[in-house]
């Protein structure tokens, strides 16, 4: 998450207030007695779900700890389950604190929290095919892919996410954007049901996911460069490892830090090559094993979790498309959501045509095997 330089002025009073009651009311030490005055208040870039402020003190008592913390606020809740939802997040989020696999926690409070504030940046677009990054990010995967977390674990993620925020459409007023109109104008209800069919015979094992490993959530350390942090378990559910796997090899596509509109960048050359996949794939079992995994060759294997994110890279483009239509509704944030959406589902189409393509022709193989054979 990187930081806007532009601080908060006199037209954001209110949330400068709002920032400095919120840090007094949980924080410690000279943070009790501030005023606002005595912080510096940043807006930071990088949230398309949530709204994300820096705190820090002006002139910090020697004693006092934290000296700089980062404030969510979440952004609009919707659809059936929204706020059980956030129950869960921060429920995930204390553990992964303790455990120090994430950021510190050191308030909930209705409508945010207060989470440490790292001195680091979030991978650059180009960052995330880097080869010498790669090996850090697959190590950190399988370390969250092994934990095991007090919440459901049947892997009904995936298809309840999507069917509420298809609910969500449908009991939400449509805009006047052609894109969205057009995008309504798609059987998607359809689309869940036949992926729910499909991909209930490409076997995932169902592991704890991120399920949004996008740059914006994998920090790089400032001071050690080769230390990577994974940040923002919103999505955090048990889930099947192909969609976790599938959606962040997507995000190599992605770029999130264009200024100008549809705020969003597409770079289908940086997709992982088979052999860039390999490696991953190489360093993501070793460290599954250092773990404490018990790996099984007949899943854990490259072939196999390769076919995995082939598969399940449909669902990732399903979801996301779904999710842009939504905040298209509902967010404050500024972004080409509806432009997001189109791609999102253009590419969903395309893939599906080409893995049905693909099946029919091992099935007219086998035909003439069997004819050969005859």
């Amino acid at each position: 998450m990187g930081i806007k330089e532009n601080m908060l002025n006199g037209g954001d009073v209110e949330m400068l207030e709002s920032a400095v009651r919120i840090c007094r009311g949980y924080l410690q030490g000279a943070w009790k007695r501030i005023t606002p005055q005595d912080v510096t208040v940043k807006r930071l870039s990088g949230g398309l779900s949530n709204i994300l402020y820096h705190v820090e003190l002006n002139s910090p008592e020697d004693a006092t700890r934290p000296k700089q913390v980062l404030l969510r606020l979440y952004g609009q809740t919707h659809g059936e389950g929204a706020l059980e939802n956030l129950i869960t997040e921060s429920v995930i989020f204390t553990l992964l604190s303790e455990r120090k696999i994430g950021p510190k926690l050191f308030g909930i409070f209705p409508g945010g929290r207060i989470e440490e504030y790292l001195p680091a940046s979030p991978l650059k677009p180009e960052e995330m095919s880097d080869p010498e990054l790669n090996p850090l990010v697959a190590e950190k995967v399988a370390a969250v892919h092994c934990m095991n977390v007090p919440i459901n674990k049947e892997p009904r993620w995936i298809w309840d996410t999507i069917q509420r925020w298809l609910n969500t459409i449908e009991d939400t007023t449509p805009s006047n954007n052609p894109i969205e109109q057009e995008l309504l104008t798609h059987d998607l209800q359809g689309e869940l049901d036949w992926l729910k069919s499909h991909l209930s015979k490409v076997p995932s094992p169902v592991v704890f996911c991120h399920n949004d490993l996008q740059q914006g959530n994998i920090l790089r350390h400032n001071a050690s460069r080769d230390q990577i942090v994974i940040i923002d378990f919103e999505y955090c559910a048990y889930n099947y490892r192909g969609f976790d796997l599938a959606n962040h090899f997507m995000e190599w596509t992605y770029d999130y830090t264009k200024p100008e509109f549809p705020y969003f960048g597409i770079h289908k050359d940086r997709y992982s090559s088979p052999q860039q996949m390999k490696k991953f794939i190489e360093v993501y079992l070793q460290a599954l094993i250092a773990n404490g995994n018990v790996v099984k060759p007949e899943l854990n294997n490259v072939k196999s979790i390769m076919k995995e994110i082939k598969h399940y890279t449909l669902a990732t483009h399903l979801l996301w498309s779904v999710w842009a239509i939504v905040q298209a509704r509902v967010s404050k944030i500024t972004f080409g959501y509806c432009e997001f959406a189109q791609e999102r589902l253009t590419c969903y189409y395309k893939l599906k045509n080409e893995i049905l393509a693909g099946s029919k022709e091992q099935i007219c193989a086998v035909k003439r095997k069997v004819i050969e054979l005859d």
